[in-house]
């Protein structure tokens, strides 16, 4: 007779960075986005909002 592929009981994962790692990731995405958001904010602050959105359509078409 065939065996299951998983086991009937899953072993639980003890290990001290194994609860870290989504949060981690979650930090690292936020942190990420947050430099995104002020990157933009500085480009607007820095061209005005002409520009800003000139050179984002500009970069966009550029990409597609």
């Amino acid at each position: 007779m065939a065996q299951p592929l998983h086991p009937a009981h899953p072993v639980p994962d003890n290990s001290p960075t194994a609860s870290r790692t989504p949060v981690v990731l979650l930090l690292a995405g936020a942190g990420v986005g947050g430099l995104i958001v002020l990157g933009a904010l500085a480009l607007w602050f820095h061209y005005g909002s002409q520009v800003f959105f000139e050179m984002i359509r500009t970069g966009l078409a550029a990409c597609f």
